[in-house]
């Protein structure tokens, strides 16, 4: 990951982050051990502070989780803004350097407890994978094929989760029936975007918002959908099941603090199908949540502070315009 001339630099950062990581974890956990851990980080927004065909500087948004599952107390959530610098080398984007900050801090929604410790272990070292994207689209501008396999399968799940949290996914009617067309199975494409019509109209209703995404009074509809970690529940070479565990951040940035944006904690079980050589989707379905403890020294933001992750350029969604 890290630039020839960087990579000293980079893995005694990295060893002195994990250093400290760890030892937070051990205060927690006089029965754990490494072995039911909880360490996951999802990116909620990225935006690209600057680019050229050499170098990059993107700031990220996101959640991470920490805790134990056999530990005293439920694992916790932080929100961080990490700014990462990315140099060309050897035909790939490689870390020249990062830097951590606490970013914006959206309070968890109301309607969701902390769970236990003990219900964190599917989410274990042993039980579940970081979520990867792909990283390559088609010209329309959607995720490319996925390899027949349960690695391909697992991206599958993660990007279509995605791009369902993605703000275009509720504004843009014609960019949602695009996504849908190329990720939803066919023998569910017609009911799915039906029943996703009437949820993005009753969205935007509910949150008074145009077709441009705002409010009369300028506010803005922020969403965004990070993956946390996967599990695959079933697999075959022609359908799939896969397991996510995500962090959803629905509100409006604007003047009205009862429109805050809010995090959900939810899981997210997507099944899929082999079909046109890559794989589709026949539900996106949200089922247990899984929450973890607010953030211990972090208060929540104003609702006008989470304006400056909005609009689709700061999505994380693997599909661009």
């Amino acid at each position: 990951m890290a630039a020839k001339d960087t990579a000293v630099a980079a893995l005694k950062k990295a060893d002195q982050t994990a250093s400290a990581a760890v030892g937070s974890l051990r205060r927690d956990a006089s029965k754990g051990s490494a072995k039911t851990a909880i360490a996951r980080t999802g990116v909620l927004s990225a935006h690209v502070l600057g680019f050229d065909t050499q170098r990059a500087m993107v700031r990220l948004w996101t959640t991470t989780v920490r805790g134990n599952a056999a530990g005293r107390s439920t694992p916790k959530a932080e929100f961080q803004s990490v700014t990462v610098t990315l140099a060309w080398e050897a035909n790939d984007w490689k870390l020249k350097g990062s830097s951590v900050s606490d970013g914006l801090v959206a309070p968890i929604d109301a309607r969701q407890a902390s769970n236990l410790p003990g219900d964190f272990s599917d989410y274990i070292p042993a039980a579940a994978e970081d979520p990867v994207l792909s990283g390559r689209d088609t010209p329309g501008g959607f995720p490319a094929p996925y390899g027949r396999n349960e690695h391909g399968a697992r991206t599958a799940a993660v990007e279509a989760t995605i791009l369902y949290g993605d703000p275009r996914f509720f504004c843009d009617q014609d960019w949602r029936h695009r996504m849908l067309a190329a990720t939803a199975a066919s023998s569910t494409l017609r009911s799915v975007t039906s029943d996703t019509d009437s949820t993005a109209r009753l969205v935007m209703e509910n949150r008074g918002v145009g077709a441009d995404g705002r409010g009369a009074d300028g506010s803005e509809l922020i969403t965004r959908t990070a993956a946390l970690a996967t599990r695959a529940i079933s697999y075959s070479d022609r359908a799939a099941s896969v397991e996510l565990w995500t962090a959803s951040v629905g509100g409006v940035a604007g003047k009205d603090e009862t429109q805050r944006p809010q995090v959900a904690y939810l899981r997210m079980t997507v099944d899929l199908v082999w079909e046109d050589g890559t794989w589709k989707t026949t539900a996106v379905t949200p089922s247990e949540p899984l929450v973890p403890s607010p953030p211990a020294t972090q208060e929540a933001d104003t609702a006008e502070s989470f304006a400056e992750v909005g609009g689709v350029s700061d999505a994380p969604a693997p599909a661009p315009a």
